[in-house]
């Protein structure tokens, strides 16, 4: 989720609680200042009329009968008008010229005329225009709450837009970062101190980065070419050594053993070489690339070479080829390296299954014991038999590269078998 939407919902969230919260309480504190007001009419309306029944206890014997209040006179005795206790509360009353039931506001206090006795007033006031109001008010207060929503969210998301427009141009900015490649100018004014100190960071960060790739692709380079040129001297001496006369047989197994130590260290640098290239993302060029393709171009070649071995070759092909978005060149490495693994760990007379499908490559080779998944793809991890042939980067060479063009690559033991499979 991007940055934006996370603080724009997080914002309205808590706007909309807040917003909830404060028209819940505004609403009640409102109905309280209505009912508040209500009883204080009820209050001095009920003191007016127990001024007029102390002035004319004739008075005591009317009741007040209209469309907005009622009021009736009850004598009380004497114990309950000295403990009598005023309430409010709200109730109904039958309007014969209405015909139906009207809400009103009762209010009862109890006073003492001149004669000793006691009389309990019960007024009443009817709330129709206080709930019209009421209601009114709640529906304004609703249309003024979704209005007051609307424009808060809406602001809010425009003014975060404008804030993080240094963000999203910093992250498009990055995006176009590419490894190896030269780094792209970073135009990003803004007067937002954090962005500016976050965006200069980022280039000097993008800057040092490619000097570092750079100088190490070119220490990487020139390393390898320093060594290739003394192995190929030694090699090319040991030749001269040995076709020189005087040269026993003893001397010349030592030569030729030397003479293979050298061969496999040419072989490690030129690996070692081509893995640095991998990983530093100097292959960027890539195309659709045939797999069955390479299989058939290869296969006949190894298997003469690996004829004395006496291996069983199965091929499966789909239905459609495998196709893969790489790096030609690596895409040849890379099976290549699948195959030679294959047949060179094979025992003799064993199997060597290649079965490809649309989406898949699968490598069955005959094996006796099965092998760590957790190193296998480590550098110069070696199998059980550490033939003297492999130099422990063939398939760590194979992993990079198809990390490098979104292929995954696994390993399982299953009946006996090796089994490699490279998938999209």
């Amino acid at each position: 989720m991007k940055l934006l939407h996370y603080t724009y919902r997080k914002l309205s969230l808590w706007l909309l609680g807040l917003m909830a919260v404060w028209g819940v309480l505004f609403y009640y504190t409102i109905i309280y200042e209505v009912m508040d007001e209500t009883d204080d009419t009820l209050e001095n309306y009920a003191q007016i009329i127990i001024n007029n029944a102390l002035y004319d206890p004739a008075t005591l014997q009317t009741e007040g009968d209209n469309l907005m209040s009622f009021y009736y006179f009850r004598p009380i005795s004497v114990k309950e008008g000295e403990h009598y206790r005023d309430m409010f509360y709200d109730s109904f009353v039958y309007v014969e010229s209405e015909n139906e039931d009207e809400p009103v506001r009762v209010y009862r206090t109890a006073f003492r005329m001149p004669d000793g006795q006691f009389y309990e007033l019960e007024l009443m006031i009817s709330t129709l225009e206080r709930d019209d109001m009421v209601n009114a008010m709640l529906w304004y207060l609703l249309a003024l709450f979704a209005l007051f929503l609307c424009c808060t969210t809406i602001g809010t998301r425009l003014i975060l837009q404008k804030i993080f427009k240094p963000m999203n141009r910093l992250m498009d900015w990055l995006q176009r970062l590419q490894p190896g490649g030269e780094v792209p100018p970073l135009e990003n004014e803004t007067g937002i101190r954090e962005f500016r100190l976050l965006g200069n960071a980022a280039f000097d960060m993008a800057s040092r980065s490619h000097k570092a790739y750079e100088e190490q692709k070119q220490f990487i380079e020139n390393a390898s070419h320093e060594l290739q040129t003394p192995l190929a001297i030694a090699r090319g001496k040991l030749e001269l050594l040995a076709e020189s006369e005087g040269m026993n047989e003893e001397q010349l197994k030592e030569l030729d053993a030397i003479y293979s130590t050298l061969g496999r260290a040419v072989k490690l640098n030129k690996a070692l070489l081509l893995l640095s290239r991998i990983e530093n993302g100097q292959y960027a060029e890539t195309e659709d690339v045939s797999v069955d393709d390479i299989l058939d171009e290869l296969l006949p070649d190894l298997m003469d070479i690996y004829e004395h071995k006496q291996i069983v070759l199965e091929r499966v092909k789909g239905e459609s080829p495998f196709i893969v978005r790489c790096n030609a060149s690596l895409a040849h490495i890379l099976v290549s390296n699948l195959v030679k693994n294959a047949l060179l760990h094979n025992v003799d007379g064993g199997r060597l299954v290649v079965e490809t499908t649309p989406l898949s490559l699968v490598i069955k080779n005959t094996g006796t014991v099965p092998l760590n998944a957790d190193t296998l793809f480590r550098r110069f991890a070696h199998s059980v038999d550490r033939k003297k042939e492999s130099n422990g980067l063939g398939l760590a060479i194979s992993q990079a590269i198809a990390s490098n063009s979104s292929l995954r690559l696994t390993y399982r033991w299953e009946e006996g078998l090796h089994v490699f499979s490279l998938v999209k």
